[in-house]
């Protein structure tokens, strides 16, 4: 439905936005500025600051042709795949710029029907993400990640992790006692990251933080080479204070 706007009216009009964002979802490849003039019926100089805004607001997003595509954003409020996909890639985002300020490999996971479960990864060729020779899943008793996800669980939920995935020696500093370790995860403050001093990879420590959505244990973890084991409590601290936009981008 073409508009024909009043000279007074504001470019931003709510009428004028859906009729955009009507035309830009309807062409799947990107429609340009004239077409969306034309469906809609907006002249340029009411058209050029509308999308200006949308962009800003991350409902449109302009490719490299200089074609206009539904963003981020508007895929949001919608359901279905498309909406995964954007969430994921919302995820990723706020990921990737939490490596870049820690300096280190960024993890994201939970606890999901009694497995550790590593959610997405953010990492590059400076902050490489450790080696996985044991599966996480059998190494919650060793790694920052499955200690902090445990510590979310309750005294008999962590039982019966164990009985499910006996501890095993995967380094020299690996805890090997399922009394030691049930009773350091009861001491653990909540407001302190859990530490991993080389406890799961020689070569490796690592750092994890509560990051609870809804009911699943979730946490945010990081790691580091051993060379940079002196960056790892600055680093964890960071990713601790952090951890908020983090959560907004998994409630959304």
């Amino acid at each position: 439905m073409a508009l024909k706007p009043e000279p007074t009216a504001p470019f931003h009009s709510v009428q004028y936005a859906l009729r955009v964002l009507e035309s830009v979802s309807r062409h799947g490849n990107g429609v340009t500025n004239a077409q969306i003039s034309r469906e809609t019926g907006l002249p340029p100089g009411h058209l050029a600051p509308l999308l200006l805004t949308l962009r800003r607001e991350g409902y449109v997003e302009q490719v490299s042709d200089g074609a206009y595509v539904m963003g981020a954003s508007l895929l949001l409020l919608g359901s279905g795949p498309a909406r995964r996909q954007a969430l994921e890639g919302r995820l990723q985002h706020a990921l990737d710029q939490l490596r870049d300020s820690v300096g280190a490999a960024v993890y994201l996971s939970r606890y999901v029907d009694g497995e550790v479960s590593v959610v997405q990864v953010s990492d590059g060729p400076l902050t490489p993400a450790v080696n996985e020779w044991v599966d996480f899943r059998s190494s919650a008793h060793a790694s920052a990640v499955g200690k902090c996800l445990l510590g979310q669980l309750d005294h008999a939920g962590r039982r019966d992790h164990l009985s499910r995935h006996r501890i095993a020696r995967l380094t020299s500093r690996t805890i090997t006692s399922e009394k030691v370790l049930l009773a350091k995860l009861e001491a653990q403050p909540a407001t302190v990251p859990v530490l991993d001093l080389q406890e799961y990879a020689v070569g490796t420590v690592c750092a994890a933080v509560p990051l609870t959505a809804g009911s699943t244990a979730g946490c945010l973890a990081l790691s580091l080479p051993i060379e940079d084991a002196h960056r790892l409590r600055e680093a964890a601290d960071t990713l601790n204070r952090r951890a908020a936009p983090v959560l907004l981008s998994l409630a959304l």
